[in-house]
């Protein structure tokens, strides 16, 4: 096979598969919009149990918001790779 015959096969083939990366990227925005939900619930009983603690505890939010939001830009950027 050549270089040329497997680029023809790939231009061929993008038609077939065109818009599976929106697809991906749908399913991979589930996990992390979960994530966060998690996050942010679990933080707001925190302030309810101890609001002594509320700056710590929004930091420690908000970095968690940040590292779950990051696997969501990763699938954004496997949908446009894929």
């Amino acid at each position: 096979m050549s270089l040329a015959y497997l680029a023809q096969e790939a231009a061929s083939n993008s038609d077939k598969i065109k818009g599976y990366g929106a697809i991906g990227y749908g399913l991979a925005a589930i996990g992390p919009g979960i994530g966060v939900g998690i996050v942010v619930g679990k933080a707001i009983e925190g302030f309810a149990r101890q609001p002594e603690l509320q700056g710590t505890i929004r930091t420690n939010m908000f970095l968690g918001i940040a590292f779950t939001e990051a696997l969501a830009l990763i699938g954004l950027v496997a949908g446009f790779i894929f």
